[in-house]
């Protein structure tokens, strides 16, 4: 089986920050999967997963409210290795382009009273949040991206260099 391109990013090089992880042709359009991360992968500690719970619902709520934006948004998600989050949206957009819009959804969990969904009726574990936790996570990471503005490293995927085979195959540790 071919490599997915998400696991040809050097996971000992990443830092936090907003990343294009892959475009795809879709009809007429093209959608565009960002990777926001939150956490140095295997540095930092991952996301609580209740407060990840609670961050995926009060941020896909302000992004699909959002005036501007709501249109161009497809999907808001936790990764599995809880240590960001994949948005999904209609276009092609530098991550640079969407940095206000993801600062403003960061900082907007700060104004939380409640947790958006959490009931029986709207959430497949409705028990499982911690909107505090969320909101101390929100903090740090909207900090972050005000004081790494400026910095491409947030912006831009390191790749590792992968050897190809003879065949044209990519090699990689399985």
């Amino acid at each position: 089986m071919d490599l997915i391109e998400s696991f040809s990013v050097d996971h000992t090089a990443i830092v936090p920050g907003i990343f294009v992880s892959r475009k795809d042709n879709v009809g007429e359009g093209v959608v565009t999967t960002y990777d926001v991360r939150l956490k140095r992968p295997n540095v930092e500690p991952a996301i609580d997963v209740a407060a990840m719970h609670t961050l995926e619902h009060v941020i896909a709520t302000y992004l699909r409210n959002d005036p501007v934006w709501k249109g161009e948004i497809v999907y808001w998600g936790p990764m599995g290795c809880l240590t960001g989050f994949y948005l999904i949206m209609k276009g092609s957009r530098r991550p640079k382009e969407i940095y206000p819009l993801l600062l403003a959804a960061f900082r907007s969990v700060a104004d939380a009273k409640e947790v958006p969904g959490a009931t029986a009726e709207s959430c497949g574990n409705y028990l499982l949040h911690d909107l505090a936790l969320a909101k101390t996570y929100a903090a740090e990471f909207a900090r972050y991206l005000e004081s790494h503005a400026d910095d491409d490293d947030i912006f831009v995927y390191p790749h590792t260099e992968r050897i190809v085979t003879p065949n044209g195959k990519k090699f990689f540790d399985s």
